[in-house]
Protein backbone atom coordinates (compact mmCIF):
# COMPACT_ATOMS: atom_id res chain seq x y z
CA UNK A 1 0.00 0.00 0.00
CA UNK A 2 1.36 3.93 -0.97
CA UNK A 3 1.07 6.31 1.85
CA UNK A 4 -2.00 8.04 0.06
CA UNK A 5 -4.01 10.15 2.70
CA UNK A 6 -7.44 7.91 3.36
CA UNK A 7 -9.19 11.17 3.84
CA UNK A 8 -9.15 11.70 0.39
CA UNK A 9 -9.96 8.24 -1.08
CA UNK A 10 -13.48 7.27 -1.63
CA UNK A 11 -15.04 3.99 -0.32
CA UNK A 12 -12.69 4.33 2.75
CA UNK A 13 -15.14 2.81 5.23
CA UNK A 14 -16.04 0.18 2.60
CA UNK A 15 -12.28 -0.90 2.37
CA UNK A 16 -11.55 -0.88 6.41
CA UNK A 17 -15.45 -3.31 6.49
CA UNK A 18 -13.94 -5.52 4.14
CA UNK A 19 -10.53 -5.86 6.16
CA UNK A 20 -12.69 -6.04 8.58
CA UNK A 21 -15.04 -8.92 7.56
CA UNK A 22 -12.04 -11.24 6.04
CA UNK A 23 -10.75 -10.89 9.82
CA UNK A 24 -13.50 -12.24 11.35
CA UNK A 25 -13.72 -14.85 8.65
CA UNK A 26 -10.12 -15.76 9.22
CA UNK A 27 -10.92 -16.31 12.84
CA UNK A 28 -13.73 -18.09 12.66
CA UNK A 29 -12.55 -20.61 10.34
CA UNK A 30 -9.49 -21.05 12.69
CA UNK A 31 -11.73 -21.16 15.32
CA UNK A 32 -13.78 -23.97 13.20
CA UNK A 33 -10.66 -26.38 12.38
CA UNK A 34 -8.97 -26.07 16.01
CA UNK A 35 -12.08 -27.14 17.15
CA UNK A 36 -12.37 -30.02 14.49
CA UNK A 37 -8.61 -30.72 15.43
CA UNK A 38 -9.45 -30.57 18.98
CA UNK A 39 -12.58 -33.16 18.65
CA UNK A 40 -9.94 -35.61 16.85
CA UNK A 41 -11.58 -35.02 13.50
CA UNK A 42 -9.56 -36.22 10.41
CA UNK A 43 -7.99 -32.73 9.61
CA UNK A 44 -4.47 -31.87 9.26
CA UNK A 45 -2.22 -30.16 11.48
CA UNK A 46 -1.04 -28.06 8.47
CA UNK A 47 -4.60 -27.06 7.81
CA UNK A 48 -4.73 -25.58 11.06
CA UNK A 49 -1.13 -23.63 11.30
CA UNK A 50 -2.23 -22.48 7.87
CA UNK A 51 -5.88 -21.40 8.89
CA UNK A 52 -3.73 -19.87 11.72
CA UNK A 53 -1.23 -17.85 9.16
CA UNK A 54 -4.13 -16.86 7.13
CA UNK A 55 -6.08 -15.35 10.07
CA UNK A 56 -2.23 -13.29 11.13
CA UNK A 57 -2.02 -12.05 7.49
CA UNK A 58 -5.62 -11.05 7.47
CA UNK A 59 -4.79 -8.72 10.97
CA UNK A 60 -1.70 -6.85 9.63
CA UNK A 61 -3.21 -6.23 6.28
CA UNK A 62 -6.40 -4.64 8.53
CA UNK A 63 -3.95 -2.54 10.86
CA UNK A 64 -0.54 -2.14 8.46
CA UNK A 65 -1.90 -1.27 5.24
CA UNK A 66 -3.52 2.06 4.34
CA UNK A 67 -6.50 2.15 1.37
CA UNK A 68 -5.72 2.81 -2.25
CA UNK A 69 -8.12 2.91 -5.45
CA UNK A 70 -7.37 0.12 -7.76
CA UNK A 71 -6.31 1.31 -11.22
CA UNK A 72 -7.69 -0.34 -14.62
CA UNK A 73 -4.30 -2.56 -14.60
CA UNK A 74 -4.28 -4.89 -11.13
CA UNK A 75 -1.77 -3.66 -8.49
CA UNK A 76 0.38 -5.99 -6.95
CA UNK A 77 -1.18 -5.41 -3.46
CA UNK A 78 -5.12 -6.45 -5.16
CA UNK A 79 -3.87 -9.73 -6.45
CA UNK A 80 -1.76 -10.49 -3.44
CA UNK A 81 -5.11 -10.38 -1.26
CA UNK A 82 -8.02 -12.00 -3.43
CA UNK A 83 -5.14 -14.86 -4.30
CA UNK A 84 -4.58 -15.63 -0.65
CA UNK A 85 -8.32 -15.60 -0.28
CA UNK A 86 -8.71 -17.82 -3.47
CA UNK A 87 -6.07 -20.33 -2.29
CA UNK A 88 -7.17 -20.71 1.38
CA UNK A 89 -11.07 -21.21 0.21
CA UNK A 90 -10.54 -23.14 -2.45
CA UNK A 91 -8.18 -25.31 -0.24
CA UNK A 92 -10.54 -25.43 2.53
CA UNK A 93 -13.60 -26.64 -0.31
CA UNK A 94 -11.57 -29.31 -1.68
CA UNK A 95 -10.53 -30.91 1.40
CA UNK A 96 -13.97 -30.06 2.80
CA UNK A 97 -13.05 -31.05 6.20
CA UNK A 98 -15.89 -31.95 8.61
CA UNK A 99 -17.80 -31.99 5.43
CA UNK A 100 -18.49 -28.37 5.42
CA UNK A 101 -19.60 -26.65 2.15
CA UNK A 102 -16.99 -23.84 1.98
CA UNK A 103 -18.37 -22.73 -1.45
CA UNK A 104 -19.82 -19.28 -0.21
CA UNK A 105 -16.84 -17.92 1.04
CA UNK A 106 -15.28 -17.73 -2.76
CA UNK A 107 -18.22 -14.40 -3.24
CA UNK A 108 -15.63 -13.12 -0.60
CA UNK A 109 -12.88 -11.94 -3.27
CA UNK A 110 -15.13 -11.77 -6.13
CA UNK A 111 -16.97 -8.70 -3.87
CA UNK A 112 -13.83 -7.63 -2.71
CA UNK A 113 -12.27 -6.54 -6.19
CA UNK A 114 -16.09 -5.82 -7.40
CA UNK A 115 -16.68 -3.18 -4.87
CA UNK A 116 -12.60 -1.57 -4.51
CA UNK A 117 -11.66 -3.06 -7.74
CA UNK A 118 -11.64 -2.11 -11.41
CA UNK A 119 -14.57 -3.79 -13.38
CA UNK A 120 -11.69 -5.79 -15.67
CA UNK A 121 -10.55 -7.21 -11.96
CA UNK A 122 -13.99 -8.12 -10.89
CA UNK A 123 -15.01 -10.02 -13.61
CA UNK A 124 -11.79 -11.81 -13.98
CA UNK A 125 -12.08 -12.58 -10.21
CA UNK A 126 -15.43 -14.33 -10.92
CA UNK A 127 -14.17 -16.19 -13.92
CA UNK A 128 -11.25 -17.41 -11.33
CA UNK A 129 -13.65 -18.26 -8.69
CA UNK A 130 -15.52 -20.46 -11.58
CA UNK A 131 -12.74 -21.87 -12.54
CA UNK A 132 -12.02 -23.56 -9.57
CA UNK A 133 -15.14 -24.86 -8.66
CA UNK A 134 -15.48 -26.28 -12.23
CA UNK A 135 -12.23 -27.92 -11.32
CA UNK A 136 -13.12 -29.08 -8.41
CA UNK A 137 -16.33 -30.66 -9.60
CA UNK A 138 -14.38 -32.02 -11.74
CA UNK A 139 -11.50 -33.14 -9.51
CA UNK A 140 -14.10 -35.03 -7.55
CA UNK A 141 -15.65 -36.62 -10.11
CA UNK A 142 -12.53 -38.00 -11.24
CA UNK A 143 -12.50 -39.40 -7.80
CA UNK A 144 -15.84 -41.30 -8.55
CA UNK A 145 -18.13 -39.07 -6.48
CA UNK A 146 -21.76 -39.44 -6.92
CA UNK A 147 -23.62 -36.73 -8.66
CA UNK A 148 -20.95 -35.55 -11.27
CA UNK A 149 -23.06 -33.81 -13.41
CA UNK A 150 -25.29 -32.22 -10.64
CA UNK A 151 -21.99 -30.84 -9.06
CA UNK A 152 -20.76 -29.51 -12.51
CA UNK A 153 -24.04 -27.83 -13.30
CA UNK A 154 -24.01 -26.34 -9.68
CA UNK A 155 -20.43 -25.15 -9.82
CA UNK A 156 -21.74 -23.34 -13.41
CA UNK A 157 -24.44 -21.53 -12.15
CA UNK A 158 -22.85 -20.49 -9.40
CA UNK A 159 -20.00 -18.73 -11.30
CA UNK A 160 -22.73 -17.17 -13.62
CA UNK A 161 -23.80 -15.58 -10.19
CA UNK A 162 -20.06 -14.55 -9.19
CA UNK A 163 -20.54 -13.14 -12.62
CA UNK A 164 -24.16 -11.10 -12.07
CA UNK A 165 -22.91 -10.25 -8.69
CA UNK A 166 -19.27 -8.72 -10.07
CA UNK A 167 -21.08 -6.38 -12.64
CA UNK A 168 -24.06 -5.39 -10.55
CA UNK A 169 -21.49 -4.27 -7.53
CA UNK A 170 -18.80 -2.54 -9.60
CA UNK A 171 -21.46 -0.47 -11.17
CA UNK A 172 -23.21 0.35 -7.79
CA UNK A 173 -19.69 1.29 -6.22
CA UNK A 174 -18.19 3.08 -9.09
CA UNK A 175 -21.62 5.07 -9.07
CA UNK A 176 -20.90 5.84 -4.84
CA UNK A 177 -17.16 7.09 -6.39
CA UNK A 178 -18.64 9.51 -8.70
CA UNK A 179 -21.03 10.62 -6.04
CA UNK A 180 -18.65 10.95 -3.33
CA UNK A 181 -16.10 12.73 -5.39
CA UNK A 182 -18.70 15.73 -6.81
CA UNK A 183 -19.65 16.00 -2.77
CA UNK A 184 -15.41 16.55 -2.01
CA UNK A 185 -15.32 19.20 -5.05
CA UNK A 186 -18.53 20.86 -3.58
CA UNK A 187 -17.15 20.52 -0.04
CA UNK A 188 -13.91 22.29 -1.29
CA UNK A 189 -15.78 25.19 -3.20
CA UNK A 190 -18.30 25.87 -0.21
CA UNK A 191 -14.82 25.98 1.91
CA UNK A 192 -13.29 28.01 -0.55
CA UNK A 193 -16.04 30.57 -0.80
CA UNK A 194 -16.50 30.57 2.96
CA UNK A 195 -13.01 31.68 3.68
CA UNK A 196 -13.23 33.98 0.51
CA UNK A 197 -16.14 35.61 2.57
CA UNK A 198 -14.44 35.82 5.80
CA UNK A 199 -11.40 37.30 3.81
CA UNK A 200 -13.39 40.23 2.67
CA UNK A 201 -15.82 40.62 5.89
CA UNK A 202 -12.23 41.04 7.85
CA UNK A 203 -11.22 43.62 5.56
CA UNK A 204 -14.54 45.81 5.36
CA UNK A 205 -14.28 49.29 6.94
CA UNK A 206 -17.99 49.05 7.97
CA UNK A 207 -18.59 46.44 11.31
CA UNK A 208 -20.22 43.50 10.61
CA UNK A 209 -21.54 41.51 13.71
CA UNK A 210 -23.82 38.75 13.65
CA UNK A 211 -26.02 38.15 16.77
CA UNK A 212 -28.17 35.78 18.09
CA UNK A 213 -31.59 36.03 19.77
CA UNK A 214 -30.17 36.22 23.45
CA UNK A 215 -28.11 39.22 22.18
CA UNK A 216 -24.70 37.20 22.10
CA UNK A 217 -22.39 37.68 19.09
CA UNK A 218 -21.47 34.62 17.40
CA UNK A 219 -18.67 36.56 14.63
CA UNK A 220 -17.63 40.22 14.18
CA UNK A 221 -15.19 41.61 12.11
CA UNK A 222 -12.01 43.88 13.72
CA UNK A 223 -14.15 46.90 12.25
CA UNK A 224 -17.10 46.09 14.15
CA UNK A 225 -14.64 45.52 17.57
CA UNK A 226 -13.34 48.68 17.40
CA UNK A 227 -16.30 50.32 16.48
CA UNK A 228 -18.09 48.75 19.89
CA UNK A 229 -14.80 49.16 21.66
CA UNK A 230 -14.69 45.65 23.04
CA UNK A 231 -11.10 45.65 23.61
CA UNK A 232 -10.58 42.23 22.88
CA UNK A 233 -8.38 41.48 19.65
CA UNK A 234 -9.47 37.62 19.05
CA UNK A 235 -12.58 37.81 16.92
CA UNK A 236 -13.61 34.50 17.70
CA UNK A 237 -14.79 35.64 21.54
CA UNK A 238 -17.70 36.01 21.60
CA UNK A 239 -19.36 39.46 23.56
CA UNK A 240 -22.59 39.74 25.43
CA UNK A 241 -24.76 43.14 24.53
CA UNK A 242 -26.23 42.80 28.06
CA UNK A 243 -23.11 43.27 29.76
CA UNK A 244 -22.44 46.68 28.85
CA UNK A 245 -24.53 49.76 29.40
CA UNK A 246 -22.76 51.50 26.15
CA UNK A 247 -24.21 48.17 24.01
CA UNK A 248 -27.64 48.82 25.29
CA UNK A 249 -28.85 50.46 22.52
CA UNK A 250 -27.52 47.73 20.08
CA UNK A 251 -29.04 44.87 21.88
CA UNK A 252 -32.52 46.74 21.23
CA UNK A 253 -31.92 47.39 18.08
CA UNK A 254 -31.59 43.46 17.65
CA UNK A 255 -34.20 42.44 19.81
CA UNK A 256 -36.66 44.43 17.63
CA UNK A 257 -35.36 43.02 14.46
CA UNK A 258 -36.26 39.39 15.92
CA UNK A 259 -39.87 40.95 17.53
CA UNK A 260 -40.75 42.52 14.15
CA UNK A 261 -38.76 39.96 11.56
CA UNK A 262 -37.78 42.86 9.56
CA UNK A 263 -34.91 44.74 8.95
CA UNK A 264 -34.28 48.08 11.16
CA UNK A 265 -31.63 51.20 10.97
CA UNK A 266 -30.86 53.54 13.45
CA UNK A 267 -28.01 55.77 14.14
CA UNK A 268 -26.95 55.24 17.86
CA UNK A 269 -24.13 56.39 19.58
CA UNK A 270 -21.82 54.65 21.63
CA UNK A 271 -20.80 55.93 25.36
CA UNK A 272 -18.37 54.28 27.05
CA UNK A 273 -17.32 55.64 30.65
CA UNK A 274 -13.88 57.77 30.13
CA UNK A 275 -13.98 58.08 26.48
CA UNK A 276 -15.18 59.96 23.44
CA UNK A 277 -18.66 58.75 22.26
CA UNK A 278 -18.55 56.86 18.83
CA UNK A 279 -21.77 57.40 16.72
CA UNK A 280 -22.75 54.54 14.57
CA UNK A 281 -25.16 54.08 11.72
CA UNK A 282 -26.63 50.38 12.25
CA UNK A 283 -28.61 48.76 9.71
CA UNK A 284 -29.83 44.74 10.83
CA UNK A 285 -31.33 42.16 8.83
CA UNK A 286 -32.78 38.60 9.34
CA UNK A 287 -31.34 35.48 8.44
CA UNK A 288 -33.80 33.37 6.54
CA UNK A 289 -34.46 30.09 8.47
CA UNK A 290 -34.83 27.59 5.48
CA UNK A 291 -35.64 24.47 8.30
CA UNK A 292 -38.62 24.67 10.84
CA UNK A 293 -35.98 24.13 13.80
CA UNK A 294 -32.98 25.93 12.51
CA UNK A 295 -32.06 29.19 14.11
CA UNK A 296 -32.57 33.07 12.50
CA UNK A 297 -29.60 35.43 13.17
CA UNK A 298 -29.65 38.52 13.41
CA UNK A 299 -26.83 40.27 10.99
CA UNK A 300 -25.71 43.99 12.08
CA UNK A 301 -23.64 46.51 9.82
CA UNK A 302 -22.20 49.29 11.55
CA UNK A 303 -21.30 52.53 9.61
CA UNK A 304 -19.21 55.17 11.52
CA UNK A 305 -20.49 58.42 11.21
CA UNK A 306 -17.66 60.13 11.49
CA UNK A 307 -16.36 58.71 8.49
CA UNK A 308 -19.42 60.06 6.68
CA UNK A 309 -19.44 63.72 8.31
CA UNK A 310 -15.77 63.62 7.76
CA UNK A 311 -15.98 63.56 3.99
CA UNK A 312 -18.99 65.62 3.98
CA UNK A 313 -16.93 68.08 5.73
CA UNK A 314 -13.76 67.47 3.84
CA UNK A 315 -16.46 68.23 0.35
CA UNK A 316 -17.34 71.81 1.83
CA UNK A 317 -14.68 72.47 3.09
CA UNK A 318 -12.48 72.09 -0.53
CA UNK A 319 -15.34 74.93 -1.39
CA UNK A 320 -14.94 76.96 1.72
CA UNK A 321 -11.35 76.74 1.81
CA UNK A 322 -10.66 77.89 -2.09
CA UNK A 323 -13.02 80.88 -1.23
CA UNK A 324 -11.50 81.62 2.42
CA UNK A 325 -7.52 81.70 1.29
CA UNK A 326 -8.47 84.00 -1.91
CA UNK A 327 -10.04 86.41 0.98
CA UNK A 328 -7.59 85.79 2.98
CA UNK A 329 -4.92 87.10 0.49
CA UNK A 330 -7.42 89.90 -0.21
CA UNK A 331 -7.46 90.94 3.42
CA UNK A 332 -3.60 90.54 4.71
CA UNK A 333 -2.00 93.35 2.54
CA UNK A 334 -4.60 96.24 3.70
CA UNK A 335 -4.44 94.79 6.99
CA UNK A 336 -0.52 95.07 6.83
CA UNK A 337 -0.88 98.44 5.89
CA UNK A 338 -3.58 99.22 8.74
CA UNK A 339 -0.93 97.57 11.60
CA UNK A 340 2.36 100.18 9.65
CA UNK A 341 -0.06 102.97 9.67
CA UNK A 342 -1.29 102.44 13.75
CA UNK A 343 2.18 102.07 14.73
CA UNK A 344 3.78 104.81 12.71
CA UNK A 345 1.27 107.05 14.23
CA UNK A 346 1.35 105.61 17.45
CA UNK A 347 4.75 106.86 17.81
CA UNK A 348 3.39 110.31 17.55
CA UNK A 349 0.55 110.23 19.87
CA UNK A 350 1.52 111.21 23.54
CA UNK A 351 -2.07 111.52 24.93
CA UNK A 352 -2.32 108.27 26.89
CA UNK A 353 -6.32 108.21 25.77
CA UNK A 354 -5.34 108.07 21.78
CA UNK A 355 -2.62 105.83 22.71
CA UNK A 356 -5.16 103.19 24.44
CA UNK A 357 -7.13 103.52 21.08
CA UNK A 358 -4.54 102.60 18.86
CA UNK A 359 -3.43 99.38 21.69
CA UNK A 360 -7.15 98.31 20.91
CA UNK A 361 -6.23 98.58 17.03
CA UNK A 362 -3.24 96.61 17.07
CA UNK A 363 -4.64 93.96 19.55
CA UNK A 364 -7.45 93.28 16.78
CA UNK A 365 -5.37 93.70 13.80
CA UNK A 366 -2.69 90.74 15.43
CA UNK A 367 -6.23 88.67 16.26
CA UNK A 368 -6.96 89.35 12.60
CA UNK A 369 -3.93 88.02 11.15
CA UNK A 370 -3.85 84.95 13.45
CA UNK A 371 -7.23 84.19 12.10
CA UNK A 372 -5.77 84.47 8.48
CA UNK A 373 -2.64 82.64 8.93
CA UNK A 374 -5.06 79.95 9.98
CA UNK A 375 -6.75 79.98 7.07
CA UNK A 376 -4.71 79.67 5.21
CA UNK A 377 -2.64 77.11 6.81
CA UNK A 378 -6.16 75.53 6.62
CA UNK A 379 -6.00 75.63 2.73
CA UNK A 380 -1.96 74.46 2.86
CA UNK A 381 -3.17 71.48 4.60
CA UNK A 382 -5.77 70.57 1.71
CA UNK A 383 -3.76 70.91 -0.91
CA UNK A 384 -0.29 69.49 0.18
CA UNK A 385 1.14 70.23 -3.15
CA UNK A 386 4.05 68.22 -4.45
CA UNK A 387 3.30 64.40 -2.86
CA UNK A 388 6.47 62.40 -1.91
CA UNK A 389 7.04 58.91 -2.65
CA UNK A 390 7.65 57.81 0.58
CA UNK A 391 6.38 58.89 3.88
CA UNK A 392 8.24 61.21 5.99
CA UNK A 393 9.53 59.55 9.38
CA UNK A 394 10.94 61.03 12.69
CA UNK A 395 12.04 59.70 16.03
CA UNK A 396 8.91 60.85 18.45
CA UNK A 397 10.93 61.06 21.16
CA UNK A 398 13.51 63.62 20.00
CA UNK A 399 11.08 65.34 18.50
CA UNK A 400 8.41 65.79 21.32
CA UNK A 401 11.27 66.72 23.62
CA UNK A 402 12.47 69.47 21.33
CA UNK A 403 8.94 70.81 20.87
CA UNK A 404 8.56 71.29 24.67
CA UNK A 405 11.40 72.70 25.41
CA UNK A 406 10.93 75.55 22.84
CA UNK A 407 7.23 75.48 24.06
CA UNK A 408 8.68 76.12 27.77
CA UNK A 409 11.02 78.81 26.74
CA UNK A 410 8.55 81.06 25.20
CA UNK A 411 7.31 81.75 28.09
CA UNK A 412 10.01 80.52 30.19
CA UNK A 413 8.84 82.35 33.73
CA UNK A 414 5.03 81.56 34.00
CA UNK A 415 5.71 78.07 32.15
CA UNK A 416 8.48 76.96 34.68
CA UNK A 417 7.16 73.33 36.11
CA UNK A 418 4.09 73.86 34.26
CA UNK A 419 5.09 71.21 32.08
CA UNK A 420 5.89 67.63 32.63
CA UNK A 421 7.61 65.41 30.18
CA UNK A 422 7.73 61.49 29.71
CA UNK A 423 9.11 59.40 26.58
CA UNK A 424 8.80 56.17 26.35
CA UNK A 425 9.22 55.11 22.67
CA UNK A 426 12.58 54.23 22.98
CA UNK A 427 13.74 55.99 19.48
CA UNK A 428 11.06 54.29 17.29
CA UNK A 429 10.48 56.19 14.37
CA UNK A 430 6.79 56.93 13.49
CA UNK A 431 5.59 58.44 9.70
CA UNK A 432 5.03 61.80 10.46
CA UNK A 433 6.33 65.50 9.14
CA UNK A 434 8.60 67.43 11.65
CA UNK A 435 6.65 69.99 11.32
CA UNK A 436 3.68 68.69 10.94
CA UNK A 437 3.71 67.18 14.03
CA UNK A 438 5.49 70.14 15.78
CA UNK A 439 2.24 71.84 15.02
CA UNK A 440 -0.31 69.50 16.25
CA UNK A 441 1.95 69.48 19.39
CA UNK A 442 1.89 72.76 20.26
CA UNK A 443 -1.72 73.82 19.08
CA UNK A 444 -1.97 70.92 21.82
CA UNK A 445 -0.29 72.35 24.12
CA UNK A 446 -1.90 75.95 23.71
CA UNK A 447 -5.39 74.95 24.31
CA UNK A 448 -4.03 72.44 27.35
CA UNK A 449 -2.68 75.98 28.67
CA UNK A 450 -6.32 78.01 28.30
CA UNK A 451 -7.66 75.61 31.31
CA UNK A 452 -5.03 74.49 33.50
CA UNK A 453 -4.32 75.31 37.01
CA UNK A 454 -1.78 76.92 38.12
CA UNK A 455 0.08 74.24 39.98
CA UNK A 456 3.40 72.38 38.70
CA UNK A 457 2.82 69.50 36.46
CA UNK A 458 -0.47 70.66 35.29
CA UNK A 459 0.05 69.64 32.05
CA UNK A 460 1.66 66.46 31.25
CA UNK A 461 3.26 65.34 27.86
CA UNK A 462 4.23 61.89 27.38
CA UNK A 463 4.94 59.08 24.70
CA UNK A 464 4.32 55.26 24.81
CA UNK A 465 4.53 52.20 22.76
CA UNK A 466 2.60 49.48 22.81
CA UNK A 467 3.00 45.85 22.62
CA UNK A 468 1.42 46.13 18.91
CA UNK A 469 4.12 48.50 18.09
CA UNK A 470 1.62 51.33 17.72
CA UNK A 471 3.47 54.63 19.27
CA UNK A 472 1.05 57.38 20.67
CA UNK A 473 1.48 61.24 22.32
CA UNK A 474 -0.60 62.21 25.14
CA UNK A 475 -1.27 65.64 26.08
CA UNK A 476 -2.69 66.10 29.46
CA UNK A 477 -3.82 68.93 31.57
CA UNK A 478 -5.71 69.03 34.70
CA UNK A 479 -8.70 71.31 33.19
CA UNK A 480 -11.95 71.17 33.82
CA UNK A 481 -14.24 68.33 31.88
CA UNK A 482 -15.72 69.41 29.02
CA UNK A 483 -19.70 69.68 28.79
CA UNK A 484 -20.80 66.89 25.77
CA UNK A 485 -22.23 69.36 23.79
CA UNK A 486 -18.66 70.68 23.58
CA UNK A 487 -16.73 67.34 23.26
CA UNK A 488 -19.16 66.27 20.35
CA UNK A 489 -18.12 68.85 17.86
CA UNK A 490 -13.84 69.29 19.08
CA UNK A 491 -12.63 68.82 16.13
CA UNK A 492 -15.08 70.92 13.82
CA UNK A 493 -13.46 74.03 12.00
CA UNK A 494 -15.18 77.39 13.41
CA UNK A 495 -16.13 75.55 16.77
CA UNK A 496 -15.14 77.09 19.67
CA UNK A 497 -16.10 77.51 23.29
CA UNK A 498 -14.71 80.49 23.73
CA UNK A 499 -15.75 84.22 21.86
CA UNK A 500 -11.89 84.60 21.25
CA UNK A 501 -10.57 81.88 19.42
CA UNK A 502 -11.08 80.73 16.08
CA UNK A 503 -11.77 77.41 16.75
CA UNK A 504 -9.42 75.79 13.71
CA UNK A 505 -6.27 75.08 15.83
CA UNK A 506 -7.90 71.31 16.92
CA UNK A 507 -9.25 71.09 13.20
CA UNK A 508 -5.82 71.82 12.24
CA UNK A 509 -4.66 69.22 14.27
CA UNK A 510 -7.25 66.77 13.00
CA UNK A 511 -6.26 67.35 9.13
CA UNK A 512 -2.78 66.63 9.39
CA UNK A 513 -3.12 63.49 11.72
CA UNK A 514 -5.51 61.83 9.08
CA UNK A 515 -3.22 62.63 6.00
CA UNK A 516 -0.73 61.01 7.98
CA UNK A 517 -2.94 58.43 8.86
CA UNK A 518 -2.97 58.92 12.60
CA UNK A 519 -5.84 59.16 15.01
CA UNK A 520 -6.85 61.80 17.42
CA UNK A 521 -8.78 61.87 19.94
CA UNK A 522 -9.71 63.16 23.42
CA UNK A 523 -10.94 61.19 26.78
CA UNK A 524 -10.77 62.11 30.13
CA UNK A 525 -7.72 60.38 32.14
CA UNK A 526 -6.42 60.19 35.76
CA UNK A 527 -2.87 61.27 36.06
CA UNK A 528 -0.62 60.92 39.35
CA UNK A 529 0.60 64.49 40.43
CA UNK A 530 1.94 65.04 44.08
CA UNK A 531 1.09 61.65 44.85
CA UNK A 532 -2.35 62.51 44.14
CA UNK A 533 -4.66 60.91 41.41
CA UNK A 534 -6.02 64.24 39.24
CA UNK A 535 -8.71 63.78 36.23
CA UNK A 536 -7.60 65.80 33.80
CA UNK A 537 -8.39 66.21 30.24
CA UNK A 538 -6.10 64.39 27.32
CA UNK A 539 -5.66 64.73 23.57
CA UNK A 540 -4.09 61.56 22.16
CA UNK A 541 -2.49 60.67 18.75
CA UNK A 542 -2.29 57.24 17.49
CA UNK A 543 0.23 57.24 15.36
CA UNK A 544 0.72 54.34 12.20
CA UNK A 545 2.56 51.01 12.84
CA UNK A 546 5.75 51.48 11.40
CA UNK A 547 6.93 48.51 9.04
CA UNK A 548 8.88 45.56 10.25
CA UNK A 549 12.23 46.39 8.63
CA UNK A 550 11.86 50.10 10.39
CA UNK A 551 12.25 48.27 13.72
CA UNK A 552 14.61 45.83 14.99
CA UNK A 553 13.79 43.29 17.72
CA UNK A 554 16.32 44.20 20.28
CA UNK A 555 14.61 47.41 20.21
CA UNK A 556 11.42 45.68 20.79
CA UNK A 557 12.62 43.74 23.24
CA UNK A 558 13.65 46.76 25.09
CA UNK A 559 10.09 48.72 25.05
CA UNK A 560 8.45 45.94 26.50
CA UNK A 561 10.45 45.62 29.16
Amino acid sequence: MTGADPDHLPLVRVWYGFMTARVTIALAILALQGSLFALGQAVPVWLVLGCGAYFASTLGVRFLARPEQASERLAPFWGWTIGVDAVVFCTLQILQSGNINYAPLLGVPVLLAAVLGSRAMALGTAAGMTLLLLLEAWWMNTQGAPDGASRLLQSGLTGLGYFVAAFLVNQLAARLVREQQIALRSQMTARLQTHVNELVIETLADGVVVIDAGGITRTLNPAARLLLGSGESDSRTPLVLASRPAWQPLLKLAQQTFEQESAQAADITIVHPGKSPRRVRARTRLTIAHEVRAESLCVMFLHDLREMEARLRTEKMAAMGRMSAAVAHEIRNPLAAISQANALLEEDLTDAGHKRLTGMVRQNAQRLSKIVDEVLGIARVQHPGVKRSSPVQLVLDETVDAVCRDWSAQDAASRHGQLVLTLGTLGLPVDFDPDHLQRVLINLLDNALRYVNNEAGAIQVSTRLAPSRQSSLQVWSDGPPMEQAVEQHLFEPFFSSESRSSGLGLYICRELCERHRAVIGYQRATRERDGRVVQGNEFYVNFRPPKPSAVTGDLFGAAQT
